[in-house]
C-alpha cells in the first residue's frame, strides 16, 4: 500500500486475500510501503496501515514494522536499487529518456481533445516528441550533462500481442499498441510503481502478487519489463481482484463514500492531519475485527458452500482463487451489521460481562460493591441482552433499566393501558410477590398469571404496563427473567414508585 492516507477497506481485502493465500500455501505475507510519490505522502498513514492490519488479525511475517532479510521495505529507502535497472533497459534499447515538459505534454493533450482523441505517450506518438529516440546521441548527452529534467520511459513495441495468465481471469491478451510508454523513473530520480514493484518483487522473491483490477491495463507493461530485464522466469503470478462497488452497484466504492453514505469505509477511525476531518472506522463503530474480516472475505469470494461464518483459520483453509469472482462485488452495509450481530452471538458471556462491567461503572458511577457489578449479575445481563443487540455498546442503551431504576415511563403505553381501576390488581400482585419464597422467573410469571385471573383480568391487559413500571420502557429483554434478575426487593420498590406516579 501507499502511505497517501488511511487504508481503504478495498486495500484491506487485497491484503486479506494475499494473507489467506500465503498462509494456506505455507508462505509469508510481506508488507512493503510504496512511498515513491513523495508529493502525496501523508504523515501518520504508514502507522495507520500497520495498526489496521494488526487489528484485522493479518500478521506481517516480513516487511515494514518487523524487518526481514530483504530490508529496507520502504521504496523511498531503496531508491538507489532502481536506477541501475532503468539504465539497463536504456542500454538494451527497451527504454529511453524523455525531456518533454509538463506544459508541452499538456499542449499535446489539448490538441488531441480538440480532435476528439485521447493523447497517450506511446508507439503512435513518441517519434513526434522530445526524447532520446528523436534526438541525436550528442543532443541527448548534452541535455543529460546540463541536468535538464527528464524521465525514463519504457519503450512498448507497436502491434504485438502480450499474453499472461491471471489467477482469477485466466488467459488475458492485450495488443501492445493500446499500452502507453510508462514512466519508469521520474525526474526526481524516484521510480514509479511500474518499475519499483517489479524490482522489489524480483529481489524479495515474491511468488504471487495480488492487486486490484485497476492495475490490469498496466499489466502488459509489467510483463514486458520482466521480459526485457530477463526475469520472465521469476515473474510472480498475478491475481487482479474485482472492484468493491457502492451499495447501489453503480461505481467503485471510494474513500469519499463512507460517512457520506452512512457507513465506514476504513477499518479504523482516521483524522486527516491537514484538514482535521475525521472519517469513521469499523473498530470505533463497535465492529468486531472477526466480523469485519469475515464480511470482507465474502465480498468477491465464496467457499462454494452455504457457509457464511468463518474464523481466520477457517478462511485460510477454505480460500482459493478459483472461487474469487471476476465481476465487481457490491458492498451491503446491512450485511456488515448482520455479520457483527452473528459474531456477537459467538462472544463469550464471561468476556462480554468483563467489558460490560467497565462500561456500567463508567456510565453510572456505581460503587465497586454494587450488586450490578457482580460477575454473576453481569453475565445474566449479557445473556438477556445478547439476542436483542447487534453491537456490544448497545447493551448500556438498551439495558439501562438493568442497572438503574427508571425515572420516566413510556407515555404511549401508560396513556393507552393505565386505568385507576387497575390499582387493586397491582397491589395484589405486589403482595403475592412478597410471599413468594423462590423469586425466580417461573415463580414470578406464575404468580402474575394467577393474580390476573383472581382479578378477572387477562394477563395481556396488564403485561405491558408491568414491564413499563419495572423498566420504564415498552420493549426490552424477556420480562420475567428480567424481574428475577433485578430481585424481589428492587422490583417491588420500582413498582411502588411507578404506582405512586400513576396516582
Amino acid at each position: 500500500p501507499s502511505p497517501t492516507g488511511p487504508l481503504h477497506m478495498g486495500g484491506v481485502r487485497t491484503a486479506l486475500y494475499a494473507y489467506l493465500f500465503a498462509k494456506k500455501n505455507g508462505g509469508d505475507f510481506l508488507l512493503r510501503i510504496e512511498d515513491t510519490d513523495q508529493n502525496r505522502f501523508v504523515p501518520g498513514a504508514e502507522d495507520y496501515i500497520i495498526e489496521a492490519l494488526r487489528w484485522c488479525g493479518i500478521h506481517i511475517d516480513e516487511g515494514v514494522s518487523v524487518g526481514g532479510p530483504h530490508a529496507p521495505y520502504r521504496q523511498s529507502e531503496r531508491k538507489e536499487k532502481y536506477r541501475q535497472y532503468a539504465l539497463q533497459l536504456i542500454e538494451s534499447g527497451h527504454a529511453y529518456y524523455a525531456f518533454d515538459t509538463a506544459e508541452e505534454l499538456e499542449q499535446q493533450r489539448k490538441s488531441a481533445e480538440e480532435k476528439k482523441q485521447t493523447f497517450a505517450y506511446g508507439s503512435a506518438t513518441r517519434m513526434n516528441l522530445k526524447n532520446s529516440l528523436t534526438l541525436s546521441a550528442d543532443e541527448t548527452q548534452k541535455l543529460l550533462d546540463d541536468d535538464v529534467p527528464h524521465v525514463i520511459r519504457l519503450k512498448v513495441p507497436a502491434d504485438e500481442t502480450i499474453v499472461f495468465t491471471d489467477l482469477i481471469r485466466g488467459e488475458v491478451r492485450f495488443n501492445s499498441s493500446l499500452v502507453d510508454d510508462k514512466v519508469l523513473l521520474k525526474s526526481d530520480g524516484m521510480p514509479t510503481y511500474h518499475l519499483a514493484h517489479i524490482v522489489d518483487d524480483y529481489q524479495m522473491e515474491i511468488t504471487h502478487a495480488i492487486r486490484g483490477e485497476e492495475w490490469l491495463p498496466s499489466a502488459p507493461a509489467h510483463i514486458l519489463t520482466y521480459q526485457y530485464l530477463n526475469w520472465k522466469d521469476k515473474m510472480p503470478q498475478y491475481a487482479h481482484l474485482p472492484l468493491l462497488l457502492k451499495p447501489d452497484g453503480k461505481g467503485k466504492l471510494s474513500k469519499r463514500d463512507g460517512d457520506r453514505l452512512g457507513f465506514p469505509v476504513f477499518p479504523l477511525e482516521w483524522k486527516d492531519p491537514f484538514s482535521g476531518e475525521i472519517s469513521s472506522g469499523y473498530r470505533e463503530k463497535g465492529y468486531y475485527h472477526e466480523a469485519f474480516i469475515n464480511m470482507l472475505a465474502m465480498l468477491g469470494w465464496n467457499p462454494g458452500t452455504e457457509q457464511e461464518l468463518f474464523t481466520m483459520d477457517e478462511l485460510v483453509q477454505a480460500f482459493s482463487f478459483d472461487h474469487v469472482h471476476k465481476a465487481g462485488a457490491r458492498f451491503d452495509p446491512e450485511k456488515a451489521v448482520w455479520y457483527n450481530a452473528q459474531w456477537l452471538q459467538r462472544q463469550s458471556d464471561d468476556d462480554m460481562a468483563e467489558r460490560l462491567s467497565k462500561s456500567v461503572q463508567q456510565q453510572f458511577k456505581l460503587a465497586d460493591s454494587h450488586r450490578c457489578l457482580q460477575k454473576s449479575y453481569l453475565k445474566e445481563c449479557v445473556r438477556l441482552l445478547k439476542p436483542r443487540i447487534q453491537f456490544e455498546q448497545e447493551m448500556i442503551a438498551k439495558g439501562e433499566y438493568l442497572f438503574v431504576a427508571p425515572t420516566e415511563y413510556d407515555s404511549a403505553v401508560v396513556s393507552k393501558r393505565w386505568k385507576p381501576t387497575l390499582q387493586p390488581f397491582f397491589s395484589s400482585l405486589l403482595s403475592a410477590w412478597e410471599e413468594v419464597k423462590t423469586f425466580d422467573a417461573a415463580e414470578a410469571e406464575q404468580t402474575f398469571k394467577h393474580t390476573s385471573e383472581k382479578n378477572n383480568l387477562k394477563p395481556g391487559e396488564v403485561l405491558q404496563l408491568t414491564r413499563v413500571f419495572v423498566s420504564g420502557q415498552a420493549q426490552g429483554v424477556d420480562l420475567f427473567p428480567m424481574i428475577a434478575l433485578l430481585g424481589k426487593a428492587e422490583v417491588i420498590q420500582r413498582m411502588n414508585t411507578a404506582l405512586s406516579r400513576m396516582s
